[in-house]
């Protein structure tokens, strides 16, 4: 069953592939106009094929500043300043400090997972609080943000971060009609999670994942746990003590890092 969300003008970074091509799906299938960002131009068009009038497709490095605003100042002047900007596009890996080579690793995670963020609200924040009209800014952080997590470090750090960004701007943005929303995915049925070499309990499928994301943004939601009894379960987990708590995650396979057998591409990554 496809939920009919009640936003008209989206903007979906990340949109090639797993949670954000839900999305993008779930959203052309609602009668919204949809900005399709992302890096592999063959699944932006199978997306855009499915609404041609109502799509267009946008090739930028989200953490490029300038052409972020380039494809936000292309978008509005087709179809004017969105009413949702879903910050999506990340990629994950493995993180060994001791290897001076995953220096670029983390730098690039933080790019992409946080800096990409900003960049990708930034041209349309005042557009948006300009119309005065009801808006949403979404961005996709992680239960991994929570706590970090051995040999995750740089993913870990990206996601906290986001967090609290997030935060950051929800408390600004009060005094407007815009509303900020986290979203804590745990394990979904991506490309991101394809390689892991540990249990996924909870494994949610993109599909059902964006359309729990989107009716609770509709909702309001502010902070969305996908699935939400993987979030109870993290936070009963933080709740014991530091060294019980490393231990216990000290035992579990790690994500393989750059270059390892089943590690995810990090685009633009300086090897």
């Amino acid at each position: 069953m496809t939920t009919t969300p009640s936003f008209h003008n989206a903007v979906v970074t990340g949109a090639c592939g797993g949670l954000g091509q839900a999305l993008a799906r779930e959203l052309i299938a609602g009668g919204a106009r949809v900005a399709l960002v992302g890096l592999q131009r063959p699944a932006l068009q199978a997306l855009a094929a499915l609404e041609p009038e109502r799509c267009a497709i946008y090739q930028p490095d989200v953490s490029d500043a300038a052409a972020m605003q380039a494809m936000a100042a292309d978008w509005m002047g087709r179809f004017g300043a969105p009413d949702l900007v879903i910050a999506n596009a990340g990629v994950a890996g493995g993180f060994d400090t001791a290897q001076a080579g995953d220096l670029a690793v983390m730098r690039r995670m933080l790019e992409i997972n946080l800096l990409g963020v900003a960049t990708t609200f930034q041209p349309f924040l005042a557009p948006m609080r300009e119309s005065g009209r009801r808006g949403a800014l979404v961005g996709v952080a992680s239960l991994a943000g929570w706590r970090g997590m051995p040999g995750n470090g740089a993913y870990c750090a990206s996601k906290a971060g986001l967090i609290a960004y997030l935060q950051s701007l929800r408390a600004e943005l009060r005094p407007t009609a815009l509303r900020v929303h986290t979203i804590s995915p745990g394990y979904l049925r991506t490309p991101l999670t394809a390689g892991n070499r540990f249990a996924m309990p909870g494994l949610l499928e993109a599909d059902e994942a964006a359309r729990r994301l989107l009716a609770g943004v509709a909702a309001g939601t502010e902070h969305i746990v996908l699935p939400r009894r993987i979030g109870w379960l993290s936070h009963a987990l933080g709740l014991l003590p530091a060294r019980l708590h490393d231990r216990i995650l000290l035992g579990q396979p790690r994500k393989p890092r750059a270059g390892e057998p089943g590690a995810t591409d990090i685009p633009g990554l300086k090897k």
